[in-house]
């Protein structure tokens, strides 16, 4: 379902503009698509950071003197420490159509211990309707052992169609490698340190026998 955004269409351009946005709670955003020319936005910041939450966010915006339009949140720029939006990409998609997207992958359930699961690629991009984008791409490794291995074309896409290549490893069961230096038990140390004292002992006392 959509999320109803009302924006404004904005003119003016620059960092120190942009920075003007930012300290009224905007964002600054340009919206393309379809062989239209970009339309720069300025963005309500509460509402689309909520929106942006989901990956593929599907947004009606309500654009002044002109009919709304959905699109989807196809980039986000961040701030690289505060992780505030600093900037957005719209992509304009119409009713019926597909389009082609990237999408998260997330593992689900256990698998036989003491194997676990490593995530091999973070997305991966299928081709599916533009108003039933799925969040996630599930990968279910309940019960898998080692040496288990998911890949793209394995994945449940709900009808969506796969764009990468499906030989492409997304999951892998694996179990830790465990470096013998850490097997050594504790106290280890402690009885080298008694046997090396011992052995000093018994030279001291030889030489008193001396």
């Amino acid at each position: 379902m959509a999320e109803n955004i009302k924006v404004d269409i904005r003119s003016d351009f620059g960092k120190g503009f942009a920075r003007r946005m930012r300290a009224e709670s905007k964002i600054p955003a340009v919206l393309y698509g379809h062989g239209t020319e970009p339309v720069h936005l300025a963005l309500p910041y509460h509402a689309t950071a909520l929106a942006a939450r989901h990956s593929n966010a599907l947004l009606e915006l309500e654009i002044p003197e002109a009919d709304s339009e959905l699109a989807i949140i196809k980039d986000i720029q961040r701030h690289p420490l505060s992780r505030d939006i600093l900037h957005v990409d719209l992509l304009i998609v119409k009713r019926g159509e597909k389009v082609e997207v990237d999408i998260p992958v997330t593992v689900e359930g256990e698998p036989e211990s003491p194997a676990v699961a490593v995530v091999d690629i973070q997305e991966i991009t299928i081709l599916a309707d533009a108003l039933s984008l799925p969040e996630h791409i599930v990968v279910d490794v309940e019960g898998k052992v080692e040496g288990d291995a998911i890949y793209a074309g394995d994945l449940d896409l709900g009808g969506a169609e796969l764009v990468t290549d499906p030989e492409y490893l997304v999951v892998s069961i694996q179990v830790p490698q465990v470096d013998e230096a850490d097997l050594e038990t504790p106290g280890s140390e402690d009885d080298e340190d008694e046997e090396a004292a011992e052995g000093t002992e018994e030279e001291s006392s030889e030489g008193d026998d001396e």
